[in-house]
């Protein structure tokens, strides 16, 4: 225990030196991820709240041949213009959103009481065109059931004939949960992304660093216990990676309440945060101990660093396969690392009740990753090439 405290005193007096770096490995994640959730959620808040307010200007292809239909879209709020001469170039470059196509015959279907066949005109592919697609959309509908409905009364037939059905919704999602749905697509990766790579370039330089320094063949030869060396080390990254966690938290805690509605999206009381804290400790001792496994082996930080790109990708897959394919919750999943750590801020993010033999299982599967990681680090440190740069 002593010679693990030395080393990790040691380690963490060399990173104090370098303060720049320190600055930013401690501040960069702190500033940086509470800016970036809560801008895009503001960011999103007011292009929906400016897209559905303002007056919609829609280019439609022979407007005079549905002059009603023109009028009612303007009590929507929808604008008819004349379209340009090549509407569907105009759409490609993103100078038209959405626009409208009514066919020649529309009277004479009008009149017949037929079906009179519209186009709306859009790229779908394009995020600007989603909410005048929708508004237009929703504006045609409504247009297309009132004139129905007038049909049927001229007819002496009640319009509830045609439908059989009044469909409701009761929606059982907590208040939290709704509010969560944005924090719950970004924020689990970001944390989990913090804590994986939280010690990162500490114990990169305090492994593959000291090897090209070649000041790790004098401490190999003391007589301390190489696996107190590693565990000094990725205790001091272990302490770093926590520091920078804690101070994230806090950025997120303190943003959100200082934000307008933006903010609401993430529950900042301090029982929350602990329980993320929780959730991300056997993330950050993965991470380390998983690194200190890989750099050991580098004969150069450069070499060490080459591994962050495909490490950085590992916290992306449980996101990327939850929206291909759904998972319904089943116990198994609180032992797979990326995916159980998502799943718990999932359920801390929606204010869900955690039962014991939830954390039990998480606890105990990421702990024991951790314990194995470690041990396969100090069975490389017991090769003595390490020593040896070159």
């Amino acid at each position: 225990m002593a010679t693990m405290l030395a080393v990790m005193r040691k380690e963490l007096r060399d990173i104090s030196r370098d303060r720049r770096t320190l600055m930013l490995a401690l501040l960069l994640g702190p500033l940086l991820y509470p800016v970036l959730m809560l801008g895009i959620g503001k960011m999103a808040e007011t292009r929906a709240r400016t897209e559905l307010d303002k007056v919609l200007e829609v280019p439609v292809v022979g407007a005079e041949r549905a002059p009603n239909l023109v009028a009612f879209l303007a009590t929507r709020g929808i604008k008819a213009i004349a379209p340009p001469a090549d509407l569907d170039a105009a759409i490609s470059r993103q100078d038209v959103d959405v626009a409208l196509s009514i066919e020649a015959d529309y009277a004479t279907h009008w009149r017949d009481g037929n079906a009179a066949k519209i186009e709306i005109v859009a790229d779908s592919t394009r995020k600007a065109a989603d909410i005048p697609m929708a508004r237009l959309r929703s504006a045609l509908e409504a247009y297309r059931e009132q004139v129905g409905m007038l049909r049927l009364l001229a007819r002496g037939i009640d319009p509830g004939i045609t439908r059989p059905l009044s469909i409701g919704n009761r929606d059982l999602a907590s208040a939290e949960a709704k509010r969560g749905a944005l924090a719950a697509a970004l924020l689990p990766y970001l944390l989990i992304l913090t804590s994986f790579l939280g010690g990162a370039y500490l114990i990169m330089d305090a492994t593959a660093g000291e090897r090209e320094r070649q000041s790790l063949e004098p401490l190999l030869a003391t007589p301390s216990a190489r696996s107190s060396i590693v565990s000094g080390k990725i205790a001091a990254a272990c302490a770093m990676g926590v520091a920078s966690l804690l101070l994230t938290l806090l950025a997120f805690k303190l943003s959100a309440q200082f934000s307008s509605s933006a903010g609401q999206v993430i529950d900042v009381t301090f029982m929350a945060m602990g329980k993320m804290l929780l959730v991300l400790l056997p993330m950050l001792f993965i991470g380390t101990s998983l690194l200190t496994y890989l750099s050991a082996a580098a004969k150069s930080m450069k070499e060490a660093q080459s591994h962050m790109m495909w490490l950085m990708l590992l916290p992306m897959v449980p996101s990327i396969m939850l929206m291909v394919n759904p998972l319904k919750e089943q116990p198994w999943q609180y032992a797979v690392p990326f995916l159980a750590q998502n799943q718990m801020l999932l359920k801390v993010i929606r204010a869900e009740f955690i039962p014991m033999q939830v954390w039990g299982i998480y606890l105990a599967a990421g702990f024991g990753l951790a314990a194995l990681l470690w041990f396969a680090a100090v069975r490389r440190y017991h090769q003595e090439r390490l020593a040896i740069s070159g």
